[in-house]
Parts: C-alpha cells; structure tokens; sequence
C-alpha cells in the first residue's frame, strides 16, 4: 500500500489499478486517485524547493557579472511571475485539484498531461520554482489546456477561470503567457504519456505497482449532459478567488 500525505489516504495497488483502468465519466464519480498522487508529488517538490533555499539560498559570496544569459533568464522571471497569486491562497493543493474535478469532471488522462506541461514548463524555465504562491495559477492554467488537448469537449475559458478563482482576462493572459514560455510544445505522444504515468505510478508503489489509466480517453458523454449555458453554471460553483 501507498500513503498519500495530501489528504491521508491509503491507496492500496489493486484500488489505484481498478480506480484508473475502469474509471467511469459519470456525475457522481469518485475523484480519480490519480489527483492524490500529483498532489503529493507537488507538496513534496515544493517542501524539497523550501529545504534548497534555506540551505543554499544565501550562500554564495561572489556576484558574477551580468551576461546576455543572465538578462534572457531575467527576462523568463519576469515572465513567469504573472503565476503569482496576490496573496497566498488558504486552499491546500488536494483540495483545489478536487474543486477543479468536482467543476470540470476531467478525467485522470487530463492530470497526467497537466503533470507533462508542469515539468517541461519548469525544464524550460529554469529560474522558475513551484511554490504556495504560484502553484495554483499554475494548476489551472495547465489543467485547463490539458484539457484542451485530450478531450474533446471543453468548457470556456470564463468557465475555468470561476472554477480556478479568477477573471476571464486573468486566466486568457496566463493561457498566452504559458504557450509563449512553453514555447507552444503542448503535443504528448503516447510514450511520453506513458512514461509520465510510470513515474506517477513509482511514487505511490513499492512493488507491485498500479497503472494509471493508459488511454488518452475523452470524457464527450458526460461534458455533453453537463454542457449549459454559462450562467446556469455559474450559480453553482463556490467561490473564490486567487
């Protein structure tokens, strides 16, 4: 069994395997595991970020001089810091990922690419670092495109950013500002697909293992009796705001 420190969760091999081989688009769905396991994985990147900073962040006693680099990762910074909130949102990972499915129904195949996008956003970036500030922003923005590209019905983007707690203009600037920094590379084959979902499956499996789902499946059934008018689906979405 594997310990899922986001929300206190035993999630056994056989759960995980049957949860995302046979996971069902229906309105009552249970939250895809997967969600714990990325989660998890967020928390602990992030907590790993805070221990390098403490130990290392003032430890340097010798400025370089600027260089034409040195100005281009400036210049990526500045960029990136369009992901952070105002103030720190009083909303942990887990649950911000389980409003994000309770609102949208994304299935597990959309976490997995959400979850390529971070990485090569961050491989890209370089002076970049997921933090409480930055990290939910950065969930939204990828969930939604991911979402864009795996199934095939989507809601508007005015519809994402009420679930994610923003303005439609808020989240159209990070939606662009992302495909610039990502340098428009949101296509996922099937073997980086598979290769991600094998890492999710590590960080949850000490032998045995469990598969995420293997299929980049569409949830059309269930977004077609879910799709209405804006303002209907606005009335039913908890607020709040990043």
């Amino acid at each position: 069994m594997a310990y899922s420190s986001s929300s206190s969760l035993i999630i056994s091999p056989r759960k995980l395997r049957y949860d995302l081989y046979s996971y069902s688009y229906q309105e009552d769905s249970n939250t895809p595991l997967v969600i714990n396991v990325l989660a998890s994985l967020i928390e602990r990147s992030m907590a790993r970020t805070q221990r390098i900073v403490k130990n290392y962040g003032s430890s340097s006693s010798y400025a370089s001089p600027p260089s034409s680099s040195t100005f281009i990762l400036s210049s990526k910074s500045k960029n990136t810091n369009i992901f952070d909130c105002r103030e720190i949102p009083d909303m942990t990972i887990q649950s911000y990922l389980e409003r994000i499915f309770r609102y949208t129904r994304a299935g597990p195949s959309v976490y997995v690419v959400a979850y390529v996008y971070i990485d090569r956003f961050c491989q890209n970036n370089p002076s970049f670092r997921i933090n409480a500030r930055n990290v939910h922003r950065l969930l939204i923005t990828t969930i939604m495109m991911a979402s864009k590209y795996v199934e095939d019905m989507n809601y508007r983007n005015s519809y994402f950013a009420r679930v994610g707690g923003l303005t439609t203009n808020e989240l159209n600037k990070l939606e662009v500002e992302f495909l610039f920094l990502m340098g428009f590379k949101l296509h996922v084959n099937v073997s980086v697909f598979e290769s991600y979902c094998c890492h999710l499956e590590r960080e949850v499996s000490i032998g045995g293992g469990y598969h995420i789902e293997r299929t980049l499946r569409c949830a059309e059934q269930i977004k077609a009796s879910q799709h209405t008018d804006d303002e209907r689906g606005y009335t039913q979405i908890a607020r709040v705001m990043l």
